[in-house]
């Protein structure tokens, strides 16, 4: 048999002698004998296909805990952990895409002409639906503050009120003249804390959240899990969040259809919640004449976009919003708890 030095090996396989030492102690890549008195590493050619993919996948920038994943595969899986491990970089760099665009806007932006002053009109309304025995739902509409969620899991109803509750002084703080996603980011940290308390240690327990908090031009955007926010928007409506769902990472990489993912039974499965991930975080303009959705995901499961969209549109108040909303996830079946925050951005009248 054919043996390579560690030496020879790193140059045929373009990985250095210490990061094939470091795969060692991994096991990750394994040489083929060590000498039991030198302890030299001597590989084979045969491993030379491995440890080029290994190389590979790290200037991709993937872990080294999921490239033990990837080589341990059949070919096929592999190529669908790759897949898989992509789309999720390419999401967290369309977060951080959103957010240099926003910096370089903040940057050089005219200062506004207009001197009009807007304000929000708002309501929520959460429902338990026709089906679920309690409602672990949470939605807050204030001044301020809107936010909505999702509690699951045997303390889910105080998780997810934890959560909400954390976020309550954000009525009352003072605003920074800078960046205000920062404070937005601490006071979801804080709420994150929140939750842990609850769900004192125990599996199983948690939490979605969405929240927008209102800065008087602006409304700042925090979400992680699979509750939304929608903009209607022109008669327009757009969904202006990201599900983080197993069954929405599917979607983004071109597993699923959109159409598929309304009834795939893994739809309620989450990649991240309140307390297992980086939630994003988002700046949006306001327009007078906007309308803002925040909800749980009892909603868009059971009511279409095109019916939330004409709810909205012909629904005068905010309050007539919510509860026109409710009312139709109720009449299509209430599967599960639905909560509602609508929100409209209006000119302060004197």
């Amino acid at each position: 048999m054919e043996w390579l030095t560690i030496g020879a090996f790193a140059r045929a396989c373009r990985l250095s002698p210490k990061a094939l030492r470091l795969y060692d102690e991994l096991e990750l890549l394994r040489p083929a004998r060590v000498d039991a008195e030198t302890g030299y590493r001597y590989y084979t050619p045969a491993q030379l296909e491995q440890a080029r993919l290994v190389a590979w996948l790290r200037r991709l920038g993937m872990p080294l805990a999921r490239i033990r994943t990837v080589c341990a595969l059949p070919p096929e899986a592999a190529a669908g952990e790759i897949r898989a491990y992509w789309a999720g970089v390419e999401a967290e760099t369309a977060v951080r895409r959103d957010l240099a665009a926003f910096l370089v806007d903040e940057l050089t932006a005219a200062p506004r002409k207009d001197t009009s002053v807007l304000e929000l009109r708002y309501r929520a309304h959460s429902d338990p639906g026709r089906v679920r025995p309690a409602n672990q739902d949470t939605a807050y509409a204030g001044a301020r503050l809107l936010a909505v969620a999702d509690g699951y899991g045997p303390a889910g109803a105080p998780a997810s009120s934890a959560a909400v509750a954390a976020l309550r002084f954000l009525e009352s703080a003072e605003l920074p003249a800078g960046n205000v996603l920062n404070l937005l980011e601490d006071a979801v940290h804080g709420a994150g804390e929140a939750v842990r308390e609850v769900a004192a240690g125990a599996d199983g327990n948690g939490t979605t959240l969405t929240a927008l908090l209102w800065t008087g031009s602006r409304l700042a955007l925090v979400h992680i899990g699979d509750s939304r926010a929608y903009l209607l928007r022109g008669g327009g409506l757009f969904r202006i969040t990201h599900d983080h769902t197993v069954v929405q990472s599917l979607v983004d990489e071109g597993r699923l259809t959109a159409e598929e993912a309304v009834t795939h039974p893994q739809r309620a499965l989450l990649l991240k919640a309140l307390t297992t991930g980086t939630p994003d975080l988002k700046l949006h303009d306001a327009e007078p004449g906007d309308r803002y959705l925040l909800c749980s995901d009892g909603l868009p499961a059971v009511v279409p976009d095109a019916t939330v969209r004409d709810l909205l549109t012909t629904a005068g108040t905010p309050d007539q919003a919510v509860h026109a909303l409710v009312d139709a996830a109720n009449a299509a079946g209430g599967p599960d708890n639905v909560s509602c925050v609508v929100a409209d951005v209006v000119e302060r009248t004197t």
